[in-house]
């Protein structure tokens, strides 16, 4: 018999490897390729963030409509998390992240042609389906090919590939804005999107069958996280969103930014994502992990309160970007290894679409509800709200760790 701590800490059975045995592409390329799913799979939301003082001038988009941008994709996202996760299951890593890219590149192809809110609406809605495949795919492709002691590592890379996309948004496309537009912008990331389409076909090998005597539909061992991730990654989501699709319209509109220097803003909340999610990624070993969300949430509750702070003292804003990328952002990072270290066999790709689910649930809600205070010029509460839904995120993810805590030493077995 095993203690439930010790086989959280040996991986998920029956999709273990190494990427030499199992693909065409050695660790680091494999790692890359999956960062960039990663990237592309929420592309849209940090464009549409960066990119916002241009659509609010040059498309006749409102603030709240903005927000609803967001409600759309991230609301088809979390419809379809579930059904996403039981068909990479079933068809493999490989298929499902060469459809992610590019039904990725057919979205923003769609954002950038968008004559009005309708179809750049449509649009937004079709990229809600890269979001629902990006975290069960690429968790599947680390357990079939990355030995369990480097798994902390390497989703904590490829969970950074989201920030990786909200630095390309904010800084090198936001900037391509000032010479193409923001529509030649926006039609250069779907290019780069079906070129990675591309690669991700030759690069990755056929798809293995799934592993002998776990079904799809198995139930999950007792301990997964999932229904405590899912509500705790709810309330996380709706804060991120907010930041992501307001912070750069909160610069030019309360601090005076034009839109070059507030797109900035978004890279540089992208940078410090990246370099939160790799570095607690990296840190969450089995015994550490249940504690980090509660404290991740904790930090970002003090990065909200930055924000507001900055109507007082404008330069905080750099600050509060800083700690929602390093804390807010890494949460969903973390919240994917604890998945990975407790899944059953044949689970993984459907225990990280439910929680995935929560995550992006929470970007459809958040952003509208900002969006009525943004209108009226209240930032200050807005940003009041974002302190109190990462509150309750980390309460939530403080009552589990404590419960589980408790659940491991009375001695739990399977």
């Amino acid at each position: 018999m095993k203690s439930a701590g010790r086989t959280a800490a040996t991986g998920t059975a029956g999709e273990s490897g190494t990427a030499g045995e199992s693909g065409h592409t050695g660790p680091r390329g494999l790692t890359t390729l999956l960062t960039t799913a990663m990237a592309f799979s929420m592309m849209q939301l940090f464009l549409l963030g960066a990119l916002g003082p241009r659509l609010v001038d040059g498309l006749g988009v409102s603030e709240t409509l903005l927000g609803l941008t967001t409600t759309v994709g991230f609301g088809t996202a979390a419809v379809l998390s579930p059904a996403g996760g039981r068909v990479v299951d079933r068809i493999g890593p490989r298929r499902a992240l060469v459809a992610l890219l590019a039904v990725s590149g057919v979205a923003l192809a769609l954002i950038g042609a968008a004559p009005g809110p309708a179809l750049l609406l449509v649009a937004v809605a079709l990229g809600g389906l890269p979001q629902a495949l990006a975290n069960p795919a690429t968790n599947k492709a680390i357990l079939a090919a990355v030995p369990a002691p480097r798994r902390g590592a390497v989703t904590g890379a490829k969970q950074s590939g989201v920030q990786l996309g909200a630095f390309a948004a904010g800084l090198p496309l936001a900037a391509a804005a000032g010479p193409l537009g923001w529509r030649g912008a926006v039609w250069v990331a779907a290019a780069a999107a079906f070129g990675a389409a591309l690669w991700a076909r030759r690069a990755l090998p056929s798809d293995p069958p799934p592993p002998a005597g776990a079904a799809p539909g198995a139930p999950a061992r007792p301990g997964v996280p999932v229904p405590w991730l899912a509500a705790f990654s709810l309330f996380l989501g709706a804060g991120i969103a907010s930041v992501n699709t307001y912070v750069a319209l909160f610069g030019v509109q309360r601090l005076g930014m034009g839109p070059a220097v507030a797109g900035a803003l978004v890279a540089v909340l992208g940078l410090a994502g990246i370099a939160g999610r790799v570095g607690w990624s990296r840190a969450a070993t089995p015994d550490r992990a249940p504690w980090f969300p509660a404290l991740l949430a904790a930090g970002a509750v003090g990065a909200a309160l930055l924000l507001a702070a900055a109507l007082r003292v404008g330069p905080l804003v750099w600050v509060a970007a800083v700690a929602v990328g390093v804390f807010a952002v890494s949460g969903n990072a973390v919240s994917m290894v604890l998945v990975m270290q407790r899944s059953a066999p044949g689970r993984a790709g459907q225990d990280s679409a439910l929680v995935a689910a929560g995550f992006f649930a929470g970007f459809a809600v958040g952003p509208p509800l900002f969006g009525l205070l943004a209108e009226r010029g209240r930032y200050g509460t807005g940003w009041a709200l974002v302190a109190a839904e990462f509150a309750v995120a980390g309460a939530v993810a403080l009552l589990w760790a404590v419960g589980d805590r408790r659940t491991r030493r009375g001695g739990v077995t399977t």
